[in-house]
């Protein structure tokens, strides 16, 4: 579980950028050069270039190179990972507030009998 916990901790600083989160927003509709993914964002290729190794490094994405052009595309095997922790804690939650709910409803109809 610590490993696990290791890589989700990773996954979610990645994507606590918004620069990263917006280059995983464009990969979900295909793959792109490094040059394209860099366009809209104004800063240094070097500083971009930060941001593609860390989601390159937390396995969010994979990068190939052919010819003198760096092609990125998603690792869709890490957002499943992150999918089933998200829906493991909406499990817990919903769980939660199910008890609430009986336990609002038994408490009402407790009330209720005794007037």
């Amino acid at each position: 579980m610590d490993y696990y916990s290791h890589q989700l901790d990773s996954i979610f600083l990645a994507l606590a950028d918004r620069t990263r989160r917006a280059v995983i927003g464009r990969l979900g509709t295909g793959p792109a050069s490094i040059s394209d993914l860099a366009k809209p964002f104004d800063m240094a290729l070097p500083s971009f270039m930060k941001h593609i190794h860390l989601l390159e490094e937390t396995g969010l994405i994979e990068t190939r190179k052919q010819g003198r052009v760096r092609t990125c595309t998603l690792e869709k095997k890490r957002f499943a990972m992150v999918e089933g922790w998200l829906s493991a804690q909406r499990a817990i939650w919903e769980a939660r507030t199910d008890r609430l709910e009986a336990f609002v409803t038994a408490t009402q109809s407790k009330e209720e009998k005794s007037q």
